[in-house]
């Protein structure tokens, strides 16, 4: 979609910062646009709208000493006073959701280590998970669990087959994922990056997560040969399934994109996607009310410090979900 070009200024630098190895992540170009992201159907107003941000300095490390005065809120242009500002400690809430379609079939192995590594890293006293699988349709293999340490011995029998609609689960699975108030939530997928069955377009997804402050991390599963960074690969950056609109999906809502192919690559993004959920600033402001999109800039006020958050938000009772 074609919505979010003020976000741009503040994550340019993000990607080159993190060097971690195995990611294929390019800093998304989203295209101007005064549009806003197509409404599917409509919820109620938002009043308070949580931010969550992760900020780094320029060789990439967590900044967490900051306070409510370092912080700027520009929301629509205008600049927004902030209500609440948190950096305690909350627990985490992480969907693990995992592409089940005909074309994951050699994958799935691969996919449910790379979930095993994320679970590795929660806490067993107070971090939660659930998991749910998707080919044309979404279904939950786990509730939100306090302390889940195992995933589910369906998934060791399950066959991957059909199509995929990977848009619409994501959508959806954002949506259930912000109900758990209160905690450091995001969706995480691991798929091959094909959708060839969904209703919404990544920018509609990205809407949706957005607005209710969910960040999508996505896991690329494939082997070197389709890595982008790998040695061996055939494949371009333009080429890949998991860069453009599907990065950009993820950038959209304050996420990332990633593509493994090796065990150290999907056990390092394990570990740094929860690192980053451990590393939010938590952030409200007042909404204006105005009806519609709105695109929202977060930043630091020290220029050496690089930031990532959701790109907008929608007020007025128009909120998007995926029904």
């Amino acid at each position: 979609m074609k919505r979010v070009q003020l976000i741009t200024v503040v994550t340019a630098n993000l990607v080159l910062a993190l060097g971690l190895s195995g990611s294929a992540q390019q800093t998304p170009q989203p295209k101007p646009s005064p549009e806003a992201p197509p409404v599917v159907t409509f919820k109620s107003s938002v009043d308070l709208v949580r931010v969550s941000a992760v900020v780094r300095d320029r060789k990439g490390r967590f900044v967490r000493d900051l306070a409510v005065r370092d912080f700027e809120i520009f929301d629509g242009g205008v600049n927004r006073r902030i209500k609440e500002f948190r950096t305690d400690d909350s627990a985490v809430s992480v969907a693990l959701l995992f592409d089940a379609s005909g074309s994951m079939e050699s994958r799935m192995g691969h996919a449910r280590e790379a979930a095993e590594h994320v679970l590795s890293w929660l806490n067993v006293q107070g971090d939660e998970a659930a998991v749910f699988t998707f080919d044309t349709r979404l279904e939950e293999v786990t509730p939100f669990t306090p302390g889940l340490r195992q995933l589910s011995s369906k998934l060791e029998s399950m066959t991957p087959f059909g199509a995929t609609s990977l848009h619409d689960a994501v959508a959806r699975t954002a949506e259930k994922t912000a109900t758990r108030e209160g905690l450091r939530r995001a969706v995480v997928v691991f798929t091959d990056g094909r959708d060839n069955a969904s209703r919404l377009s990544p920018g509609e997804v990205s809407g949706i997560a957005s607005s209710i402050d969910v960040p999508v991390y996505i896991v690329g599963i494939v082997p070197a040969i389709d890595n982008p960074s790998a040695d061996i690969s055939a494949t371009t950056y333009e080429r890949s399934a998991l860069s453009g609109p599907l990065s950009d999906l993820a950038f959209w809502t304050g996420g990332r994109a990633y593509v493994t192919s090796s065990i150290t690559d999907r056990s390092q993004t394990a570990r740094h996607i929860v690192d980053e959920l451990r590393h939010q600033y938590l952030i409200a402001f007042e909404s204006s009310g105005k009806p519609g999109w709105h695109p929202l800039v977060v930043r630091a006020k020290d220029k050496d410090l690089t930031m990532r958050a959701r790109s907008g938000y929608f007020a007025g009772q128009s909120r998007p979900n995926s029904d």
